[in-house]
């Protein structure tokens, strides 16, 4: 009886542990937002008095050396001038961040229970808020802080804005920080970005309109050309320093790292399976990684090579593509893509093995270091004078 009475006893702890640890993760992540939105509002009340309407400020540093101090003596430390110039450039850097609508009536101080429903026999304490003494009340607070943030940025830490501040070009800002906010993001994984210079490798891959777009909306996928970049990045595989490798050692080592691979990959795309292997008679073939895209809804075959691509690589994938298109797609899936992943690319057979028009098969080169910003820099500046 003890022994039951102990094992109860233990799942109880569990769960209320599990609740503890769950209020405490929740309770961080809204005292975090809180002081993003405070900031923004603080930056944002900063300069509209220095402009007072104008174009250009006309107050200088002297009001922000003021604002430091007096703050300093009611709050405690924390607002520096060099903080308030912080948070000013915040503003600044992001003048459309919060949504100041009608559709946000949320305010951010609401609480745990607020956001559960209410359950059959009574309302919530929340629920029971919505009377006419916290209506006054409530209308007496209307603080421009109690406005939730958009859906655009919900999910950006007070850490990934001072990462995001460090980036000079608005454009390539505006769109890590879409994209880290759309896919959540952690700190680390907006820094690798960051560091192999996915916008740039996306830029690649498409036209100087698709470029502009990707300022103001992020990676959007409608074709299977959006999903792609150039060239990959597989640094996190460990194989730059060894000086033979095989494409089974390749594919080995991106298994064991598939969560970063995914990653590297894009939003969209879901393991299948390894080695598809496709029987004919006593002929088999394999392909080497099977992917589904939830985003195009396609598979994805990818098959990897070591070397430079040859026509063979290609009439090998179209099979391969031709087979899925016919043997395994559903009716109501899009056609499959097919994706060599190349150490060197070929332009040349590309172009003349594939129909003009092709949309299904797609090379790209992976790399297994870090590019530079400044080779990647020259790459693009040869991809738009070679489009003008």
């Amino acid at each position: 009886m003890k022994k039951i009475i102990n094992s109860g006893a233990d799942s109880l702890l569990k769960k209320i542990s599990s609740l503890l640890e769950e209020a405490r993760n929740h309770i961080v992540r809204e005292v975090d937002q809180t002081i993003v939105y405070t900031y923004w509002h603080i930056g944002r009340e900063i300069v509209e008095f220095q402009q007072g309407g104008k174009e250009k400020a006309e107050y200088g540093s002297g009001l922000l050396e003021m604002l430091s101090e007096e703050l300093t003596k009611r709050f405690g430390k924390g607002f520096s001038y060099r903080t308030l110039r912080k948070i000013r450039q915040f503003y600044i850097m992001f003048p459309n961040w919060p949504t100041l609508s009608a559709k946000s009536e949320l305010p951010i101080f609401q609480t745990v229970s607020g956001k559960f429903k209410s359950s059959s026999n009574g309302q919530t304490l929340s629920a029971k808020s919505k009377s006419s003494k916290s209506s006054t009340v409530s209308s007496k607070f209307n603080s421009p802080i109690r406005q939730i943030a958009s859906d655009e940025f919900k999910n950006l830490s007070r850490s990934h804005y001072v990462f995001l501040m460090q980036i000079d070009d608005p454009d390539k800002r505006n769109f890590y920080a879409i994209e880290s906010n759309a896919n959540n993001r952690s700190l680390r994984e907006l820094k690798r970005q960051f560091d192999t210079s996915l916008y740039h490798r996306l830029v690649l891959s498409k036209n100087k309109k698709d470029v502009k777009e990707m300022a103001k909306y992020g990676q959007v996928i409608n074709k299977p050309e959006d999903a792609l970049k150039d060239p990959y990045v597989l640094e996190f595989l460990g194989l730059e320093e060894r000086s033979f490798y095989s494409e089974n050692d390749l594919e080995a080592a991106i298994i064991s790292h598939l969560q970063k691979f995914l990653l590297e990959m894009g939003k969209g795309l879901m393991f299948v399976e390894r080695q598809k292997r496709i029987t004919n008679h006593e002929e088999h073939y394999h392909i080497d990684l099977v992917f589904y895209h939830r985003f195009l809804k396609c598979f994805v075959l990818i098959d990897l090579k070591k070397g430079k691509l040859t026509h063979q690589d290609i009439g090998q994938m179209q099979m391969y593509v031709n087979y899925y298109d016919r043997k395994v797609k559903k009716s109501d899936e899009n056609q499959t893509i097919g994706l060599l992943l190349c150490e060197q690319h070929n332009h040349f057979v590309v172009q003349y093995t594939l129909p003009q028009g092709n949309n299904q098969i797609f090379s790209r080169e992976y790399k297994l270091y870090l590019p530079s910003k400044k080779e990647l820099q020259l790459q693009l500046e040869k991809k738009f004078k070679k489009s003008e």
